[in-house]
């Protein structure tokens, strides 16, 4: 990469890459891999053991000591079908001044940001420890940030322990965020002709009666009130997503099946509410064998503590000068489970992202390109002379 190479020509690049989650992310993990081994760092590839076409990377410079900064994004996008996009989403289209295409904002263009910035930078001489981890699967429950986390776990690596997470936050600060766990919930009945339904016992009537059980829940989650000075919902809420059940109009249905999601809050327990429900299921007048509720996945919330050092250097140059709490989850929740205090800052709205016609602004980039450079510098060049 050159210095002359802008953050919107390397913006298209990486939206070339169709790195929708259900496929394969191989290709740009490379192709970040080898744009980072030229900016002068280690890279590390870590591949997910379960699929030979997934990978986090991991890039560092600097001195091996404690210290220094993560930068941190993902490398997956939502899905495009069935959504009224007027240009190709994969290649990205300017106009007026904004750049569209999937993962403009969310998060591609932070990414660019970062490369872009990174090349102004003298990265061999850095004076502390600078970590860039790109990771997989973040849209659909942060897989790769946790199977990143559990590598690290069991073969230690010095990392910092501040990472700037770019998530499209109109530069807002944001240092905690509620989780998201899913859940699967089941009733089992007895298959029977329709025209003689009391022979049968209907799946789905059961699952009415789970569904009530799940709304008084919802109710008693909404009187339950915590950092209501940050989050927009100070409370857990609650979805069913999704529901299937029976085979055909003529035929009692003797299985049905709902997919829960929750978000527990920063600092609960994020299997408080499964268990709660699951004391509440067991309670109702349902036979033995007829029910049964299983983990999906847990994503973790995010807390971190205020008046990081991070923060303070981001204080000044943020859309607001406090740091506050976003409504959705990101790889900051896994990452802590290192140690890592993690602050959630970048270009870009979320209220485009995830929708058709996604884009980010052409002046959003720049700044986002100046800012990861001053904030590199601050924090890896010459700390002491900040703080």
């Amino acid at each position: 990469m050159t210095i002359s190479e802008t953050a919107p020509s390397l913006l298209g690049q990486l939206i070339a890459f169709d790195t929708v989650s259900h496929r394969p992310v191989m290709e740009l993990a490379s192709f970040l891999s080898e744009r980072c081994e030229d900016l002068g760092f280690d890279v590390q590839i870590y591949p997910d053991p379960d699929n030979a076409q997934k990978a986090n990377v991991v890039c560092q410079a600097g001195p091996k000591k404690t210290g220094g900064l993560i930068i941190s994004g993902h490398m997956d996008v939502v899905p495009t079908e069935d959504q009224p996009w007027q240009s190709d989403p994969f290649q990205l289209t300017e106009l007026n001044d904004k750049l569209y295409g999937r993962g403009t904002a969310d998060m591609k263009g932070f990414i660019a940001c970062t490369l872009t910035a990174l090349a102004r930078i003298e990265v061999k001489k850095l004076s502390e420890p600078l970590t860039l981890i790109w990771t997989y699967d973040e849209e659909v429950g942060c897989h790769g940030s946790h199977k990143l986390v559990e590598v690290l776990k069991k073969q230690p690596t010095l990392l910092p322990h501040e990472a700037l997470i770019g998530e499209p936050t109109d530069f807002r600060i944001f240092r905690m965020h509620p989780g998201h766990v899913s859940c699967q919930i089941v009733t089992t009945g007895l298959a029977a002709h329709s025209s003689k339904p009391d022979l049968g016992i209907s799946a789905i009537k059961r699952m009415q009666t789970i569904l009530a059980a799940i709304e008084h829940l919802e109710a008693d989650l909404q009187k339950e009130i915590k950092h209501q000075n940050y989050l927009e919902r100070p409370y857990v809420t609650l979805n069913v997503g999704s529901i299937k059940g029976g085979q055909a109009v003529n035929i009692v249905p003797d299985k049905c099946e709902i997919i829960l999601g929750y978000r527990p809050l920063p600092g609960d327990n994020p299997l408080a509410v499964f268990e709660r429900l699951n004391a509440r299921l067991q309670e109702l007048p349902l036979p033995a064998g007829s029910l049964r509720m299983s983990l999906l996945n847990i994503t973790p919330a995010l807390h971190t503590p205020e008046h990081q050092p991070l923060e303070k250097v981001l204080a000044p140059i943020a859309s607001h000068p406090h740091a506050g709490a976003a409504a959705f989850a990101t790889d900051g929740g896994n990452l802590a489970l290192l140690g890592i205090h993690s602050l959630i800052f970048g270009p870009g709205s979320i209220d485009v992202a995830h929708k058709a016609n996604e884009f980010i602004e052409r002046a959003a980039l720049k700044k986002g390109t100046d800012i990861v450079e001053k904030v590199i510098r601050l924090r890896c060049e010459e700390p002491l002379a900040y703080f």
